[in-house]
């Protein structure tokens, strides 16, 4: 009888759990639409560097997103750069596919647009310069790091993502655009402040943004401010990373000089090149000028500093599960000649990388101003639509294990410098680079330097 019963009981358990699905209805598949945001969703979801992803819910902010109607792609791009906005990390963005294409370009050596490298305030929205590239449009009208940017051709710059602004700043050689621009110092070089109305800062890096009521397009600062109307017009930006030369002085000494404004796939190579060349014309030192580089390739900036180091630690990287990783120099440097580097606020990222590297080592003396403090490492991910997705995956410590985000890196000798045009650099005339001279050319400098290994 007992058996009897627990054979009618899994009868009718079967037949139930048949009806029921039978009754449920099948899963429905996800569009096209819905499968982009959620391969967005998933990269995030693997590799970024805060795994509270500020303190949300992630699987639960994908729900609620696929939810909603996703009816042609630009909703979805709309829809993805939502839950990228809700990070409340401008360099975790989304890049279109023609936006992809130019960031590739520019990492290789060439693009045309006004020259700008920029960032995102996250607490404010501004959008501001890290540093224009030498030579370029904006550099020669005297944009300086740290300026803000207001508008772009009449459109307020605090409704556009990063890379949006982007955008509207490349165009064909030739063509104008407008930009209304903030001094970070309250003083322009070469240009007089006027009138203009102040409402909202934009910028022109790549680099999503996240959303900001309409409430939020005046900042105080900005309304204290004048700002200035500047008319640009596009070319050409050319991506030779590196000048050099070798400079002679009056004791008979030799002091090599180099110039790097940018970490391109092309800088490294450069560099060791400039070192061999200037080693054997006779160079008892050094001056490697990082001011008011922005960085850029990860790699490029480990690479050149391997040409300075012998064996000892780059840099450290910090992943989301507090891991370290660690980026090695080995073998013999190019040269051991005294070195001074020259940093300002427009010093980022890989620039700030390796001027740690190289003052934590007791490699070189900083001389100059307090870096602008970008210490977050991106991947790039390609996307199934031609798209690609920057995510923040670690950030990074000096050997001395020093966070350089929003810190930066302290010189070891501060020199302001007042307002000089590009022309003036490494001239008499520029008062941090006399400063990098007469330290070399102190006695106790210029015996061969005996570097610390990390």
């Amino acid at each position: 009888m007992k058996n009897r019963i627990i054979r009618v009981g899994l009868f009718l358990a079967l037949v139930l759990m048949l009806v029921l699905n039978v009754s449920a209805p099948a899963a429905q598949a996800l569009t096209d639409e819905q499968k982009l945001l959620n391969e967005v969703w998933r990269i995030v979801d693997r590799a970024y560097v805060d795994d509270t992803f500020n303190h949300q819910n992630w699987w639960l902010v994908r729900q609620r997103r696929l939810k909603q109607p996703l009816r042609n792609r630009e909703e979805t791009y709309s829809a993805i750069q939502e839950i990228l906005g809700s990070l409340d990390d401008p360099y975790t963005r989304l890049l279109k596919p023609d936006q992809y294409r130019s960031l590739q370009t520019n990492t290789s050596g060439e693009l045309t647009g006004v020259g700008l490298q920029i960032t995102q305030e996250t607490s404010t929205g501004e959008l501001q310069v890290i540093a224009p590239i030498e030579g370029s449009p904006a550099d020669q009208a005297g944009i300086k790091a740290r300026d803000r940017i207001l508008k772009i051709d009449g459109t307020s710059a605090i409704d556009l993502t990063l890379d949006e602004a982007a955008e509207r700043m490349r165009g064909p050689i030739g063509s104008r655009v407008v930009l209304t621009i903030v001094p970070a110092q309250g003083e322009f070089l070469g240009r007089s402040p006027t009138d203009a109305p102040t409402d909202a800062p934009t910028d022109t890096s790549g680099k999503a943004a996240s959303g900001k009521s309409p409430d939020s397009s005046v900042s105080p600062a900005s309304k204290v401010l004048d700002s200035q109307v500047i008319e640009l017009i596009r070319d050409r930006i050319t991506l030779n990373p590196v000048y050099a030369d070798l400079r002679p002085q009056a004791n008979g000494n030799s002091i090599g000089y180099i110039r790097l404004t940018q970490f391109n796939a092309n800088a490294a190579a450069e560099v060791a090149h400039a070192i061999a060349r200037m080693e054997a014309k006779g160079a008892n030192g050094y001056i490697l000028d990082l001011r008011n580089n922005p960085g850029g390739l990860l790699q490029s900036g480990i690479d050149i500093a391997r040409l300075w180091l012998k064996e000892s630690t780059i840099v450290y990287t910090v992943n989301r599960q507090g891991v370290q990783d660690s980026f090695e120099a080995g073998g013999e440097p190019l040269t051991d000649d005294p070195l001074v580097v020259l940093v300002n606020q427009g010093t980022a990222s890989a620039s700030e990388i390796l001027a740690g590297a190289l003052q934590d080592n007791g490699r070189a003396q900083l001389m100059g101003e307090k870096t602008f403090g970008k210490g977050l490492i991106q991947s790039l991910f390609n996307l199934s639509d031609g798209s690609g997705l920057a995510v923040t995956i670690a950030h990074y410590e000096t050997p001395n294990h020093h966070d350089i985000n929003r810190q930066g890196i302290e010189p070891d000798e501060a020199i302001a410098l007042q307002p000089i045009s590009r022309d003036q650099l490494a001239t008499p005339d520029d008062t941090q680079y006399q400063a990098a001279i007469q330290r070399l050319l102190n006695p106790t400098m210029i015996a061969k330097s005996d570097p610390v290994s990390g």
